[in-house]
């Protein structure tokens, strides 16, 4: 992972033109742009150097810098980082964990009120049954942003003497077959994506308890989008 002062220290350099072309500049002139000692400035450009993120040429009072492709990357990245944040969102990267739920799902999904209402939303029938993806750690933080954007709302209703609650929803694909993720508003404290679909999902994926995926849930209606869910590289099964 990039530190930031990296990040910032490329910035500067990029903002005097140094992305395009070699830029003239001294260890003092360095520390005044990021704000440290001119010893830390020196530090801060030979560390910059060994990480392959600039190339230097010593002069007699200055030396010449210029951003590496190493360097342009990590810039661009930081780039594509600050866009997502403050542009319209079309999709969250999450990655999860299999886990077996406590068969509730089956249940549920079985229920003519929600069944109807995914029809319609969807235009398939789920198979009975949910995959169910342990978000755990940091990444749980995304379900509190996925609450606040569904893409539809499952109403709640009463049946069989009972009270059944709503639903958000997020068309969703997986490869070539449709799908899509669920969160119950029962619970606001859980870590856990539920991914529904026509067929089941551990049998045509297929996966297991305790393989790792990676999805992107996207945030629009539109028939191209969903969540794509395939293996982490280099997780464990």
């Amino acid at each position: 992972m990039p530190r930031p002062a990296d990040v910032e220290a490329l910035k500067q350099i990029a903002i005097l033109g140094g992305l395009h072309d070699a830029v003239e500049l001294a260890s003092g002139e360095f520390a005044q742009l990021i704000d440290v000692s001119q010893q830390t400035a020196s530090r801060r450009l030979i560390e910059l150097t060994d990480e392959g993120l600039i190339k230097r040429e010593m002069g007699v009072r200055k030396q010449r810098i210029r951003i590496t492709a190493e360097g342009e990357s990590l810039l661009r990245a930081e780039h594509l980082a600050y866009r997502r944040l403050f542009e319209r969102q079309e999709r969250v990267r999450v990655r999860g964990s299999v886990q077996t739920g406590l068969g509730e799902g089956r249940y549920y999904l079985s229920r003519p009120g929600y069944d109807a209402q995914f029809q319609d939303k969807l235009g398939w029938r789920p198979y009975p049954g949910t995959l169910n993806l342990d978000l755990g750690g940091a990444e749980a933080n995304k379900l509190k942003f996925l609450r606040k954007n569904p893409v539809y709302v499952i109403e709640g209703f009463q049946a069989e003497g009972r009270s059944f609650g709503g639903v958000l929803c997020f068309p969703a694909r997986i490869g070539d077959q449709e799908a899509a993720a669920i969160l119950p508003n029962r619970t606001h404290y859980t870590t856990v994506l539920e991914v529904i679909a026509p067929v089941c999902l551990r049998e045509s994926l297929p996966c297991e308890d305790h393989d790792r995926l990676e999805l992107d849930v996207l945030l629009e209606a539109d028939g191209a989008t969903g969540v794509t869910v395939r293996p982490v590289p280099g997780a464990d099964a």
